[in-house]
């Protein structure tokens, strides 16, 4: 059934320290071919003049565009929450049917907005939708790569999210990028609060590839900007990189990982009957997963008769990168 109203879209921004880019970033957000209806500024404690920048930039376009004017409704946190809870307090602030996310650096492609509400508009199941982006350097120089390709994403993965399947991708690795998405609003009422364990993005993905659908347009939507002060940046691996990291120490990541999956499948017993009960095996069997890796022996010999009954299951296909999670853990120190 078709939305009997246009979809309004509200921009949830998220400023620390970004004046440097911030003015470029605004203006691709006022000057689309469908504006939104307002931006939400969660600015994170900046001390150099972030706010005033988006001020003077949403006023600046406001004498340039025709049609009504986008509100704007600024936070200014006089201690900073960090990334997560940041994000939190700007998209719960927002009023819009769907919320896109925007960092602080980057460029929106002018009808992006247009391009992303429509998929909305034709199917009321689509809750989050994504896309690819161009990177390019600080001076918003073309780096000749996608961030599709730096993630290294498959085929398998393109299609798998294509037909339905988000939720199997995403139980592996998070591939959504919160400066190129896009969800409705609905869907707070399964996310927040947002655990501060997860990254804002990946856990809104999850949360709703559980009991909704998650798609992706597969062209860059947006120019992802690539610079020293990146939170969160894209690059491909080199393969001497890879190699450094299957043989550098696990730390705390699967500990992490096991504690990551626990707070999810206690959000998703808290929505009921709405979540498949395949859904909650699957965040079941990825806990037993990475609750085995955490666990593995100091000895790299005394690993491997574990690490291969394990990988019989299964389940490093299922939870990991396959043989590439295999090969870190029989080589990585403890």
């Amino acid at each position: 059934m078709r939305n009997p109203r246009p979809l309004e879209v509200s921009v949830a921004l998220c400023t620390y320290n970004g004046a440097r880019f911030l003015r470029e970033q605004v203006r691709s957000i006022c000057l689309q071919t469908r504006p939104p209806i307002e931006i939400v500024l969660s600015d994170d404690a900046s001390r150099d003049g972030s706010v005033d920048v988006v001020r003077a930039t949403v006023a600046e376009c406001a004498a340039e565009r025709p049609g009504p004017p986008i509100a704007l409704r600024v936070f200014e946190n006089p201690v900073a929450l960090r990334v997560v809870k940041n994000f939190e307090q700007a998209i719960s602030a927002c009023t819009g049917d769907l919320i896109a996310l925007s960092d602080q650096d980057d460029v929106w492609v002018p009808d992006r907005l247009e391009r992303m509400v429509a998929p909305f508009v034709q199917d009321d199941n689509l809750w989050l939708l994504h896309t690819d982006a161009r990177l390019v350097d600080s001076q918003g120089r073309d780096l000749g790569n996608t961030l599709f390709h730096a993630l290294e994403v498959t085929p398998s993965e393109l299609e798998r999210i294509h037909t339905g399947r988000a939720f199997d991708v995403f139980l592996r690795r998070n591939l959504v990028t919160g400066a190129t998405t896009v969800f409705r609003r609905a869907l707070l009422a399964d996310a927040l609060p947002l655990p501060v364990e997860w990254v804002h993005d990946e856990w809104l993905a999850i949360i709703a590839s559980t009991t909704s659908r998650v798609d992706l347009l597969e062209e860059p939507l947006i120019e992802y900007r690539q610079h020293e002060s990146n939170q969160i940046g894209a690059r491909r691996d080199t393969f001497k990189e890879k190699v450094r990291k299957a043989l550098a120490s696990r730390g705390n990541t699967h500990v992490e990982r096991a504690i990551k999956a626990e707070l999810l499948l206690e959000r998703l017993l808290q929505l009921g009957d709405r979540v498949p009960p395949e859904i909650i095996d699957k965040v079941r069997s990825k806990i037993v997963h990475q609750r085995f890796r955490a666990a593995l022996p100091a000895s790299r010999l005394a690993r491997c008769v574990p690490i291969l009954r394990e990988a019989m299951t299964g389940r490093y296909d299922k939870f990991g990168r396959g043989v590439r999670g295999v090969v870190r853990d029989l080589f990585e120190s403890v």
